[in-house]
C-alpha cells in the first residue's frame, strides 16, 4: 500500500485571514511596535500644540503644514514599525515559528503589509486630522492661510501607508532590527539630500521618498522644489507608491528564496 505524503503546505493550509489574526496577535504584544505605533500616533499632535503655543509658523505658511510641522517624523516612525514587524521577528528567532504556522510565505508578508499598512493609515489619518483642528483652535484666526485639508489628509494618511510597507521590504531585506532601521530612514531621506545633484532628473530623485510626498501634502512652506523635487503632490504619491511596489516585490521575492 502506497503512502501519499501531502507538501507541508497543503498538510497545513493556513488562509490570509488566519495569518491577519496571528501578525494582530503579534504587533500588540511586541512592546517595540506598540511603543513606536504610539508615539508614531502622538507625535502630528504634539507638534501642533507646540507651533501654535510658540507661535514659530513662518508667515506664507498654512495652518495644515505648521499644525503638521512633525508629521514628517511621525512618518519616519511608521517606517520603523513597518521595519520591526520583521526584523524582530529575524532577530529572536521567531521567524521560524511563523513560517512554521503558515508555510506559505507570501501569505505571511501580504498579511504583515496589510497589517501595518492599514493600521498606519488609520492612525495617521485621526492623528493629522486632529493635530490640524488643534492647530486651527489655537493660532490666530486670519493670520495665516488654512490650506486645503481635504483630500490632503487622505493622501497623508496614505503615505504613511506606503513608509510602513516600504519599511516592512526593507526590513524583509536587511533581516536585522538596527540595520534595517538605520537603512529605512537613510532611504527616506537620501533622495531629498541627493536631489540636486542630478541636474534636471531632481524632481523625480528628490520626489521618490514618501517624505517628499507628505511635505507636498501637507502644503508647508519648506516644500521647495530644491528639497522635495518639483513633481505635484499627488504625482509624488503615486511616484512613491510606484517604488515601494517594486522594492516589496523584490523584498517578496528573495523572502521566498531565502532560508529563514
Amino acid at each position: 500500500m502506497t503512502t501519499l505524503t501531502l507538501p507541508t503546505e497543503q498538510r497545513n493550509p493556513t488562509g490570509f485571514r488566519e495569518a491577519l489574526s496571528y501578525e494582530w496577535i503579534k504587533f500588540r504584544s511586541v512592546r517595540s511596535t506598540v511603543w513606536t505605533t504610539a508615539a508614531t500616533a502622538v507625535l502630528p499632535l504634539l507638534g501642533a500644540v507646540f507651533v501654535a503655543a510658540t507661535g514659530s509658523l513662518q508667515p506664507d505658511d498654512t495652518v495644515l503644514g505648521g499644525s503638521l510641522t512633525l508629521s514628517v517624523v511621525a512618518q519616519m516612525l511608521a517606517a520603523v514599525v513597518g521595519a520591526l514587524v520583521i526584523s524582530g521577528e529575524y532577530s529572536s528567532g521567531t521567524i521560524r515559528t511563523t513560517f512554521a504556522a503558515v508555510p506559505r510565505r507570501s501569505t505571511v508578508f501580504a498579511a504583515k503589509a496589510t497589517l501595518v499598512a492599514a493600521v498606519m493609515y488609520a492612525l495617521a489619518l485621526l492623528s493629522c486630522s486632529a493635530a490640524y483642528l488643534v492647530g486651527g483652535a489655537m493660532l490666530p484666526a486670519g493670520r495665516y492661510a488654512q490650506g486645503d485639508p481635504l483630500p490632503a489628509l487622505f493622501g497623508i494618511a496614505a503615505s504613511f501607508a506606503v513608509a510602513a510597507v516600504l519599511g516592512l521590504a526593507v526590513g524583509t531585506l536587511v533581516r536585522h532590527s538596527a540595520g534595517a532601521v538605520t537603512t529605512v530612514i537613510g532611504v527616506l531621506l537620501l533622495p531629498s539630500l541627493l536631489g540636486p545633484l542630478f541636474g534636471n532628473a531632481e524632481r523625480w530623485i528628490a520626489g521618490l521618498s514618501p517624505t517628499a510626498a507628505l511635505e507636498k501634502l501637507t502644503q508647508t512652506s519648506d516644500a521647495t522644489a530644491d528639497t522635495v523635487g518639483s513633481l505635484g503632490p499627488w504625482p509624488s504619491l503615486l511616484l512613491v507608491t510606484a517604488c515601494t511596489t517594486a522594492i516589496t516585490f523584490a523584498a517578496l521575492f528573495l523572502l521566498r528564496r531565502r532560508d529563514a
